[in-house]
């Protein structure tokens, strides 16, 4: 699959945090029962990697790894099973990593000039993060029109109820969010209600 697919394969991409390896599969799961089929497990724990292999094991999940940050990450989350990853911002390291590495890269801009710069060097699809801090809807229209050839993963400040608006613009693929996986539902392993969050955000894109 392209980068573009996998965004496209899920109208949200949850951003997903594992703080116990136990709950990696059954919340992969739970998601994909749900129609969320994308997921961005970032590395903010010790257990991202091994929650990775696990999930990629998980039928119907496209399983990537967010919040890269460091050259030497790419290689890890690949060799772990990812297929893309994320990124909150993009440096020429990391640049050089995802080439080195053939891992696909969704970088993180927020201005106009690093989607220029992230365009010069290849990358066409891009993570808007903050998107709400950074002007959200409003700033994404401006950008359309100089920059059409772009399309965005907007991240950070979006909800279940303001997602729509995002979804609805013609360079938007699909919206990043942490809403899907609330942490006290996944200490109480109640993949029911993580399966309906999914199912109410798989209909968001209308």
């Amino acid at each position: 699959m392209t980068l573009l697919e996998i965004m496209r394969a899920s109208a949200v991409l949850p951003v997903i945090v594992i703080d116990d390896p136990e709950d990696a599969v059954p919340l992969a799961q739970a998601l994909v029962a749900g129609g969320i089929r994308t997921l961005e497990v970032t590395l903010r724990t010790k257990y991202a990697l091994d929650a990775i292999k696990a999930m990629s094991q998980v039928e119907g999940a496209i399983v990537g790894v967010g919040t890269l940050t460091q050259p030497e990450e790419f290689a890890a989350a690949r060799d772990a099973g990812a297929v893309f990853g994320v990124s909150p911002g993009l440096t020429p390291a990391l640049i050089a990593a995802a080439k080195s590495s053939g891992l696909p890269l969704l970088p993180g801009v927020m201005t106009p000039s690093e989607v220029m710069v992230a365009r010069e060097h290849g990358f066409k699809q891009l993570k808007l993060f903050p998107a709400v801090p950074a002007g959200g809807v409003a700033l994404l229209s401006g950008i359309g029109g100089p920059l059409p050839d772009v399309t965005f993963c907007p991240t950070g400040g979006i909800s279940q109820e303001t997602a729509p608006q995002f979804l609805a613009l013609k360079n938007v693929a699909c919206v990043g969010g942490s809403w899907l996986t609330p942490k006290d539902v996944i200490k109480a392993r109640d993949w029911a209600r993580i399966t309906e969050i999914a199912k109410a955000a798989s209909s968001l894109r209308g």
